[in-house]
């Protein structure tokens, strides 16, 4: 099975919300067609957009990788 895209997860959590795509948009301060882009998968959309989008759908990001320990290592001293 593969992981769901960042599209179909901020789709799903805005219909169980109960929220239209405009709804969405005020709430979180963006254009409805920026929604589209994001739950279509567009390349072009902004970083920012994306986690306004998830701050409202209460969804949060985790960064994976090898180095990561490391890195939260680095940033305790």
């Amino acid at each position: 099975m593969t992981a769901p895209t960042l599209g179909t997860v901020v789709r799903f959590h805005r219909e169980r919300a109960g929220l239209s795509r405009r709804e969405l948009s005020d709430l979180a301060a963006v254009g409805q067609t920026a929604i589209y882009d994001v739950e279509h998968d567009k390349p072009t959309v902004r970083l920012s957009t994306v986690t306004r989008l998830l701050e409202v759908l209460n969804v949060s990001m985790r960064f994976e990788s090898p180095l990561m320990a490391e890195l939260e290592g680095s940033a305790r001293r």
